[in-house]
């Protein structure tokens, strides 16, 4: 089943690629909370009439970074202050999400260099804690594309503290969609092929076999924190992200790019980067903190 969440969040289910049935519930968070046991409306609508929103909001959305084999090595190549181990756990800030076709609002009073990476995000389907890889099985309910915006300027900063967050959690940031595919349909999440593209140009090539930790010790590994229906956890991103070019100025995102990211079997999340005066009729918003 493909969910998805439109218009001014109505939530409805792909019905022969072209189709959204209506259902009676209002979130897709709801939905997972009351695992699956939703009538429908009756109203049914062509997906070219409607708008597709984020697919989601979830109550916790989980980061984890260094997680992909290639993109592991790449950053050895980089001058981070602290290494990036495979694992590492933090928390997306979930105002920042967008959904397809949604702007990505470039800031630049705060950041000349926005990067891209693609990710796969895991949705979880029921509550739980303290989960083995065998018991976290049971709480994957589907995924959706993630494409994780950086600013690495920021990052590079954050990272002297041996953190980041900041950097990944600005305003429009988070773009997730176009829809949640859900477990059943994905016969093995560990063999799908993944693609980012900006204008057409391929950016970054992958997939989910090269991953160091599997997604049931994923799950697993974030457990002790607790989930919630509907809470999201990311792969970490494939090679190729912008940052670790031989010029990653010719790569960073510019108002005007349009970004793809694709998943085999999960679809295409496209979004475009746009100015901050398209976005506010104010000056680019600065901090002192990040712009000296």
């Amino acid at each position: 089943m493909r969910l998805v969440t439109f218009d001014e969040g109505r939530v409805g289910r792909l019905e022969d690629g072209d189709v959204v049935v209506e259902l009676d519930c209002a979130s897709t968070r709801e939905w997972f909370e009351r695992e699956g046991a939703v009538g429908e409306t009756g109203e049914r609508l062509a997906l070219a009439d409607v708008r597709l929103r984020a697919p989601i909001v979830p109550k916790k959305f989980f980061h984890t970074a260094g997680n992909f084999a290639a993109h592991h090595e790449e950053l050895q190549a980089v001058n981070w202050s602290h290494p990036v181990h495979k694992g590492i756990v933090f928390f997306q800030n979930v105002d920042a999400i967008i959904g397809p076709d949604d702007d990505i609002v470039y800031p630049e009073g705060l950041t000349s260099e926005l990067d891209y990476e693609l990710e796969l995000g895991v949705i979880i389907g029921k509550p739980g804690k303290w989960l083995s890889p065998e018991e976290a099985v049971d709480h994957i309910a589907g995924y959706l594309v993630f494409n994780d915006i950086t600013a690495r300027d920021i990052q590079r900063r954050e990272m002297q503290s041996g953190v980041f967050s900041f950097s990944k959690g600005i305003d429009t940031f988070c773009p997730i969609g176009p829809w949640i595919v859900t477990a059943d349909e994905i016969a093995d999440p560990h063999k799908l092929a993944m693609e980012l593209r900006v204008n057409g140009q391929v950016r970054q090539t992958g997939n989910t076999d090269q991953l160091l930790l599997s997604i049931p010790h994923l799950v697993a590994h974030h457990s002790p924190q607790g989930y919630s229906a509907g809470d999201i956890i990311t792969t970490g991103t494939i090679s190729g992200v912008a940052a670790i070019q031989p010029n990653p100025f010719d790569f960073y995102l510019r108002p005007g790019d349009v970004v793809e990211a694709e998943i085999e079997g999960l679809g295409v999340l496209r979004n475009r980067v746009v100015p901050w005066s398209a976005a506010h009729d104010t000056v680019p918003y600065t901090s002192s903190l990040y712009t000296d």
